[in-house]
C-alpha cells in the first residue's frame, strides 16, 4: 500500500517571444510541430505521439529512456484531455503521467497567450499532485523551462 504523502504544487513560468500569438499557438496546436518541441529528445526514444487538438481531445506519448540516463530502458508516459481551447488565446490541460505502470503525477496546466508589443507572452500555470516515485515539483519546473527553451528554439528565438 502507498502511504507516502501527496506532494501539491503550482507554479507558474512567463517567457516572451517576438513572434505574433497565431504563430506561437501554433506551436501547440499542430501536432507535428508540438511533437519537436515537447515529445523529441536525446534522453529517450519516441514510442508513440498522437495528438487531437480540440476540447475534450486526446494528447498522447509513449518513450523509452536511453541508455546513460538515471531509468535506462524504462518506460514514460502521459495522457492528456485537453479541457479547454480558446483559438490563440488559452489551453486547459488535464493529464497523468506513468513511469512504467506507477502514476507518478496527476496535473492541469493552463497556457494562455498574450499580446505585447513586441509579440507575445506566453503563461504557464502548472498545478501538480506528485506521488511516489515522481520527479517533484523542481524537476518538473525545470523540465517546463527545458521545452519552452526547445520551442523558443523551433520558433527561431
Amino acid at each position: 500500500m502507498d502511504t507516502a504523502p501527496v506532494v501539491h504544487d503550482t507554479f507558474v513560468l512567463r517567457r516572451t517571444y517576438p513572434l505574433p500569438a497565431t504563430r506561437l499557438f501554433a506551436a501547440f496546436a499542430d501536432p507535428a510541430k508540438k511533437r519537436r518541441w515537447y515529445a523529441e529528445a536525446e534522453t529517450h526514444d519516441v514510442e508513440a505521439y498522437e495528438m487531437e487538438f480540440r476540447a475534450g481531445g486526446i494528447e498522447r506519448f509513449r518513450y523509452r529512456f536511453r541508455e546513460g540516463t538515471p531509468f535506462p530502458g524504462v518506460e514514460l508516459s502521459s495522457e492528456g484531455v485537453f479541457q479547454e481551447i480558446t483559438h490563440e488565446r488559452r489551453i486547459v490541460t488535464a493529464s497523468r503521467m506513468l513511469l512504467g505502470e506507477h502514476c507518478i503525477s496527476a496535473t492541469l496546466v493552463t497556457i494562455e497567450i498574450f499580446p505585447t508589443a513586441e509579440g507575445c507572452e506566453l503563461v504557464c500555470t502548472h498545478q501538480g499532485a506528485f506521488f511516489e516515485g515522481s520527479d517533484g515539483p523542481q524537476m518538473r519546473k525545470a523540465g517546463w523551462e527545458a521545452l519552452f527553451d526547445k520551442l523558443a528554439q523551433q520558433l527561431g528565438n
